[in-house]
């Protein structure tokens, strides 16, 4: 793999940690208007908190690796 592809892949996968950090905030900012609207329970408030904890938390493991990755390959 040469230096090139390997510097396309890291920007498409920081590409992807980005999108699910802003659409998974953008998206528990939305539900939380909505479930108070429609007046739903806060039990189905915590699911999409849960939910959204867990894509975050993806989206902090891969930034490690990208990180990593990035460190690792300029030296």
């Amino acid at each position: 793999m040469t230096s090139s592809d390997l510097d396309q892949q890291l920007a498409r996968k920081g590409r992807m940690v980005s999108l699910v950090i802003a659409g998974t905030l953008i998206l528990w900012m939305l539900i939380q208007v909505v479930s108070n609207l429609l007046g739903l329970p806060g039990r189905y408030a915590f699911l999409f908190d849960f939910a959204a904890m867990a894509a975050l938390l993806w989206a902090l493991i891969n930034g490690l690796q990208l990180w990593r990755a990035r460190r690792d390959s300029q030296g």
